[in-house]
């Protein structure tokens, strides 16, 4: 029994990589837990394991005790309590080896799919890749390979819940460090990255020998090292970036592919305010504000592209603003432009500290008066615009209405509700008079209108005579029309006569007879289009 117990105990060291000393401590404790509940009545209980023979020593109240006289039920019991022992080192084991790999890119295969998350089974145990940590248009398929990072490891009951993450932007950098092999070695640093995963990220990078290009390094010969990081993350857009320890070149670099002109910092608030041309203001910006917002993640300072002329504008707009406060005069509110201070809400964040040692001319009274009413300033500033909006807009319909909209579709914009009846108004006098509502026509077309009716009121003589020509039109269409077509079969003597006229004309070389001259024209023919005009 010695022997099987070291075997089983070195056994389950190698496979579930649990120290020797955690089992051989829980056998104890799970031999004295069934003494003791064995023998209820036992003051001291002590269970030792010799770690190299495996003999088991057992002692209640000092006397020498065989755990073979434990029994069947005492033996379930430290069972049980061997197995939780087991689980809850394997569990720890777990839980310290991928500790230590947080952060690290793993590659696992994909088991199953819970919901929108995805099982991947890394060897040793199983992970999870939440939908939010997914790269957005991806799909996975069962027994797929992917890779991605540890985000976090927790302990959950008697499991290790281990959870990935392929929008992580460290899955990005342990790309770069498996595929570029100088970053792998350290002859290359990314010293910054900044990532909205699916769409485009960018990478700052530095090299410490002046011999290497960085840039060149990572995107690799027509591109080939680049090219297998972007395939990986789904044809994500990487931008590679030169770093510099200067702002005033690193953010243009950051904000590639755009021209800058000018770049001013304002230390006071942390702010880059990079001055563009108007035909690189779209570019700068970029889709949705991203290239604007990966550059500023990317160098740790808020950037906002502006203008010349927009600059002017709003530096105009804080100056005539600052010089509203108390104590505040035009060149006070100019040193406080400035250092970049361009609201109210930018000098209500300020540290009194800070703008007395930086502006001068500014005493800590002084100082303490400004953030203080800038404070309220912003608080109200805040609170009125949402009203101020609402109120521009009103005016702005009433001043200026809609020319879709006619004066009667007015009053249900005011108030009345389709199908019930209209609310009383003090203005209802300007849409309705006695009773009825005026027409929506401008008023000199409707008078013109209403010109045009009263003259054409006509005698009844005239038109009982019009009525009359109409008559006799009719009826002279109508005959037109009888002579014209064919509305019956005709007669055989119709027939035979056309058939004798064929005959004198083709065989008997007789002239056509005419229509045109009534004294001289044929009888015969004359007889015929009587017929048709009865």
């Amino acid at each position: 029994m010695s022997v099987d117990l070291v075997r089983i105990v070195d056994s389950i060291h190698r496979d579930k990589n649990i120290s020797k000393e955690i089992l051989f401590d829980g056998i104890q404790s799970a031999l004295a837990t069934a003494a003791r509940k064995h023998y209820p009545e036992a003051a001291d209980i002590e269970v030792l394991i010799d770690r190299d023979s495996g003999a088991i020593s057992a002692t209640k109240d000092g006397q020498r005790m065989d755990p073979a006289e434990l029994g069947r039920i005492s033996a379930q019991t430290a069972k049980q309590v061997i197995i939780q022992k087991i689980r809850e080192a394997e569990r720890d084991s777990l839980f310290d080896e991928f500790e230590d790999q947080r952060g690290e890119l793993m590659t696992g295969t994909v088991q199953r799919f819970e919901g929108g998350a995805v099982i991947v089974n890394l060897g040793k145990t199983d992970a999870i890749l939440p939908r939010g940590e997914q790269i957005p248009g991806e799909s996975y398929h069962p027994n797929e390979r992917i890779r991605a990072v540890i985000l976090d490891v927790r302990k959950v009951g008697q499991r290790v819940k281990i959870i990935l993450s392929r929008t992580h932007p460290d899955f990005v950098r342990r790309l770069f460090e498996l595929e570029i092999p100088e970053i792998g070695d350290q002859t290359i640093a990314i010293r910054a990255l900044a990532r909205e995963a699916g769409y485009r990220s960018k990478v700052a990078v530095t090299s410490i020998d002046a011999k290497i290009d960085a840039v060149g390094a990572c995107v690799g010969v027509r591109g080939t090292r680049i090219k297998n990081i972007v395939d990986e993350l789904g044809g994500e857009r990487i931008d590679i970036v030169r770093w510099n320890e200067s702002l005033q070149v690193l953010i243009p670099n950051a904000l590639q592919p755009a021209e800058i002109d000018e770049v001013m910092l304002c230390h006071l608030l942390g702010r880059a305010i990079v001055l563009v041309r108007d035909d690189q203001l779209s570019l700068a910006i970029g889709r949705r504000g991203q290239n604007v917002r990966l550059a500023s993640k990317l160098v740790g300072w808020d950037v906002e592209i502006m203008t010349a002329e927009e600059l002017d504008e709003v530096i105009e707009k804080a100056v005539t603003a600052f010089s509203k406060i108390e104590g505040v005069d035009v060149e006070l509110a100019e040193r406080l432009v400035e250092q970049g201070i361009l609201s109210y809400d930018d000098l209500s964040v300020m540290e009194i500290a800070d703008l007395v040692n930086t502006i001068e001319g500014l005493t800590e009274e002084l100082a303490t008066e400004v953030v203080s009413r800038a404070e309220e300033l912003a608080e109200e500033q805040s609170e009125d615009l949402p009203r101020r909006k609402s109120g521009r807009n009103a005016a702005a319909l009433a001043e200026e209405p809609s020319p879709a909209l006619a004066e009667g579709e007015a009053i249900v914009d005011q108030g009345e509700v389709e199908g019930g009846p209209p609310l009383e108004s003090e203005e209802e006098s300007d849409y309705e008079s006695d009773g009825e509502r005026e027409s929506a026509l401008p008023a000199e077309p409707r008078g013109a209108i209403e010109t045009d009716d009263e003259d054409s009121e006509a005698d009844p003589a005239e038109e009982n005579e019009e009525e009359a020509r109409d008559v006799a039109l009719a009826e002279e269409t109508g005959r037109r029309s009888n002579g014209r077509e064919v509305t019956s079969r005709p007669s055989d003597a119709d027939q035979s006569e056309t058939m004798r006229l064929v005959h004198d004309v083709v065989v008997n070389g007789e002239e056509p007879p005419t229509l045109d001259a009534d004294p001289g024209r044929d009888p015969k023919i004359a007889e015929t289009a009587d017929d048709e005009d009865v």
